[in-house]
């Protein structure tokens, strides 16, 4: 008599949902269901491109260039790195109201943030405050971890890099110049100065950089990087948090101020506008080029017209290939059904 194998243990239960025994349901496609379908399909993706498209042309964006590449432009001057402390300034007319509220950027080109070992160049334990890591720095930050065997507080290149350029803006106003308020307040991500980067709890923070030393490149150190709100210094300074968060592509943008207060609360009315620039960052060195970037919004965002283009033609494809397959269904298969 042969005797029973036993059962394995791993063995699943004999139950209709384990062994695959559940009832189902698998869609018979017909002519009659697919065809249809991919009408509806397209005519509602058509119907999101053209909105998304017609939307994307309503947002108004002026761009100026400020890189003084050319010889006529203001900031020429300021390309020589043997001046410093330079200022110039970019006059320029605003013909219609220029609706708000209004966001301005500065602009970046030929500019490698996605670069690994640069976009890794940072202490990310040195940045949550942890005073235990401000001694010890990553070997991730090299070449700027250390500087005469002080550690250098924030390293990396990323944090090394950042820019420093800054940006008043004025309207001519019978000749007399009238300030536009730059609202600076919650233009990171409120995850990054929340939770991802924290200052060491000393106060004041001056104290928990002894003994360390700023980056190379920077004027002055982080607890200093806005001497008017000591509450917007160290490594949740709103500006510092928002060159930290590395770029996709090489030509980006970075949200620098918000205009969204007093008389402009409502846009930049008609009128001409002086944008004095104190001009620290050099960019000709590497081919790249800066520019200032004023824009409105919309329910879908700022300015991208990729996004209606894609859905305008996704939505044909599909109207397309429901009017192939009619014909093809018509010409093949009617003559079986007689």
């Amino acid at each position: 008599m042969v005797k029973e194998e036993e059962e394995s243990p791993n063995r699943p239960d004999n139950t209709a949902f384990t062994q695959q025994r559940l009832p189902a349901w698998q869609p018979m496609l017909s002519a009659g269901i697919v065809i249809p379908g991919f009408v509806v399909i397209g005519l509602v993706f058509i119907g999101i491109g053209v909105a998304l498209f017609v939307t994307s042309r309503s947002i108004t964006v002026l761009e100026i260039d400020y890189t003084g590449f050319d010889k006529n432009s203001p900031c020429f001057k300021c390309t020589d790195t043997d001046v410093k402390d330079c200022v110039c300034k970019m006059d320029f007319p605003i013909d219609t109201l220029f609706e708000g509220p209004l966001f301005f950027y500065y602009g970046l080109s030929n500019y490698f943030q996605n670069y690994r070992k640069y976009s890794v160049s940072k202490d990310l334990a040195q940045l949550s405050g942890d005073l235990g890591n401000f001694k010890e720095t990553s070997d991730d930050c090299s070449p700027y971890a250390y500087s005469d065997k002080k550690p250098i507080v924030p390293c990396g290149s990323v944090a090394n890099s950042m820019f420093n350029d800054t940006f008043k803006l004025y309207q001519i106003v019978k000749g007399t110049k009238k300030p536009v308020t730059l609202d600076g307040k919650g233009i990171a991500w409120w995850t990054d100065y929340n939770v991802k980067y924290r200052n060491p709890s000393v106060n004041p923070l001056k104290d928990a950089f002894n003994g360390t030393v700023k980056p190379p490149f920077w004027p002055k150190p982080a607890y200093e990087l806005d001497p008017t709100d000591p509450a917007n210094n160290g490594f949740i300074n709103q500006d510092f948090l928002v060159w930290m968060r590395a770029a996709a592509l090489p030509n980006f943008r970075k949200l620098y101020r918000r205009i969204t207060e007093g008389d402009y609360a409502k846009g930049l009315p008609v009128g001409n506008y002086s944008l004095e620039i104190a001009y620290n960052y050099p960019v000709l060195t590497f081919g790249g080029r800066k520019t200032v970037v004023f824009s409105n919004v919309s329910w879908m965002g700022g300015k991208n017209e990729f996004l209606g283009i894609a859905y305008l033609v996704i939505g044909s494809l599909c109207v397309f290939m429901s009017i192939v397959m009619l014909i093809v269904y018509a010409k093949f298969k009617f003559p079986e059904e007689e």
